[in-house]
């Protein structure tokens, strides 16, 4: 294969699995193809993918989404990162929460600079209380509700729990215990 050949086959796969993530694009998810790092600043360098930040990447051609600040956060804040605490509820809708910056959580420390629209939050979570929602790395929306008391008001988590009941997004046969521990915030 012509080496014009393996870049324009590297620069698919990559396109490719940039759909999935909103058009972001990572020296890591790269490596995870078998495209060498460089072959990503390559790319970049001839136009087509836009470099977003440190080790960030995104494709020009891929529709920007609502959803993308969330997506671009969690890359941001390297592996492990996930949405947190209230940006969990905007991303869904619930609480009538609109953040001034997307929480983000990660285990590990990040030493980058990262912009004033990210709040980066150190902490460990339980492999239960993760999950994808739209493919961007999160707490659960149950974590979610219980991390926003003392943040969002009491009776805006109470009905964003029923909301989120009504939708699925946690499960019926522990409803009642959530409401149960987002109540007790008021004693």
């Amino acid at each position: 294969m012509t080496t014009v050949g393996l870049a324009e086959t590297h620069r698919r796969a990559l396109h490719n699995l940039a759909l999935d993530q909103y058009g972001y694009i990572t020296p890591t998810d790269a490596e995870a193809l078998g495209v060498p790092a460089i072959e990503l600043r390559k790319i970049s360098q001839r136009g087509g993918v836009d470099h977003v930040a440190y080790g960030l990447y995104r494709f020009t051609d891929i529709p920007i989404a609502d959803l993308d600040p969330y997506m671009e956060a969690v890359l941001r804040s390297g592996p492990d990162a996930h949405l947190t605490h209230d940006a969990v509820l905007a991303l869904h809708g619930l609480a009538l929460v609109n953040p001034r910056r997307i929480r983000v959580g990660s285990p590990h420390r990040v030493r980058r600079a990262l912009p004033d629209s990210l709040e980066l939050i150190r902490q460990r979570i339980e492999p239960d209380d993760l999950t994808a929602y739209e493919g961007i790395p999160s707490t659960t929306v149950r974590r979610a509700l219980l991390d926003c008391r003392g943040v969002v008001m009491i009776d805006r988590l109470i009905e964003a729990a029923e909301e989120a009941g009504r939708r699925g997004l946690v499960p019926r046969h522990r409803l009642a215990e959530l409401l149960d521990e987002v109540r007790a915030c008021r004693s």
